[in-house]
């Protein structure tokens, strides 16, 4: 059973986002996590998965759409909480974060299509990675994985070479963590909730 996993902080002030103050407020910050953690539920909920689960940090919402599982994070580093989130899954998973709001479920759908390849890995522009894929979940896969650092995803990947996966990339996409990141991401994908909001942020600010 194929299951798609987003890994997400809840759209708090002040704990989300903090990279894209002072250009936006806290809550302005917040606002814009909220937009892309919508733009993302709603590409995973189109996307060919059986089972869509969100690893949250932080409580529920409102916001949250019918179809998807919450699960609270585990504790330690990231790449314990990544690991702990892949060790959920019963059969063929991928990961997403919430910094991607451009993400399309025809991507997703993709990177569930283990046909011809055992890992798909979605590289992020600042080094990181958007998306993992593992057809058998392997939690070991990202346990020391050095997280947060520009060869993140160089240092994630060569873990799936080195156990011998068939690794297949995934198109490259930008995280949305700074301003300039939120502009580009915006300007990539017009049609989002996320592109709405920061384009009336911006709009304020002028």
């Amino acid at each position: 059973m194929s299951t798609l996993l987003v890994i997400a902080k809840a759209p708090v002030a002040g704990r989300v986002k903090t990279r894209l103050t002072p250009v936006f407020t806290p809550q302005q910050a917040a606002g814009l996590a909220l937009a892309s953690l919508q733009d993302t539920l709603a590409a995973v909920l189109a996307a060919p998965a059986r089972r869509r689960v969100l690893v949250l940090d932080g409580q529920p919402g409102p916001w949250l759409p019918d179809g998807i599982e919450v699960v609270p994070q585990g504790a330690g580093g990231l790449d314990a909480r990544l690991a702990a989130a892949f060790a959920l899954a019963d059969g063929p998973a991928l990961l997403i974060g919430m910094d991607t709001p451009q993400v399309t479920p025809g991507l997703l759908a993709l990177g569930l299509d283990f046909t011809e390849a055992d890992a798909w890995f979605g590289p992020a522009d600042d080094g990181g990675f958007w998306a993992l894929g593992l057809a058998d979940p392997d939690p070991a896969l990202l346990l020391g994985v050095p997280m947060s650092v520009a060869r993140t995803g160089e240092v994630q990947r060569r873990r799936l070479t080195d156990a011998g996966l068939a690794v297949r990339n995934l198109p490259g996409l930008c995280d949305v963590d700074t301003p300039a990141d939120a502009e580009r991401v915006a300007a990539a994908a017009p049609r989002t909730r996320f592109a709405a909001l920061h384009s009336g942020l911006c709009a304020v600010r002028r």
